[in-house]
């Protein structure tokens, strides 16, 4: 998976669960914790997001990650990129079934 759609797929998860922890985030992105750190804070820098401790949190370490109105604009342009993407890849998938469906008819027909 490219930065690029981590970082979509970071937008959208937080979009709706700001207050997922890094482990939780990277569980269900399926990449490295690691990975997840270090992609937050790249959209951290760009102004994308912000992360704040809890304050009433017995866990101190605990963060709530907001989309910055600048956050949500770059979600909303990478959602139509990310579509637009996907159905190009849809179309070529298609394409390949049908060259497949047509290679075993003709081994089926001899």
């Amino acid at each position: 998976m490219s930065n690029e759609e981590v970082h979509y797929k970071l937008l959208k998860v937080l979009h709706d669960e700001p207050d997922l922890s890094q482990r939780e985030l990277a569980k269900r992105l399926g990449i490295s914790v690691g990975k997840t750190n270090y992609c937050l804070k790249a959209l951290a820098e760009k102004g994308l997001i912000k992360a704040g401790n809890f304050k009433n949190n017995p866990d101190k370490r605990a963060y709530v990650y907001l989309l910055t109105p600048q956050g949500v604009k770059a979600k909303a342009k990478a959602t139509v990129e990310f579509l637009k993407r996907k159905q190009t890849e849809y179309e070529a998938l298609k394409r390949e079934i049908s060259q497949l469906k047509r290679e075993v008819a003709v081994v089926d027909d001899s």
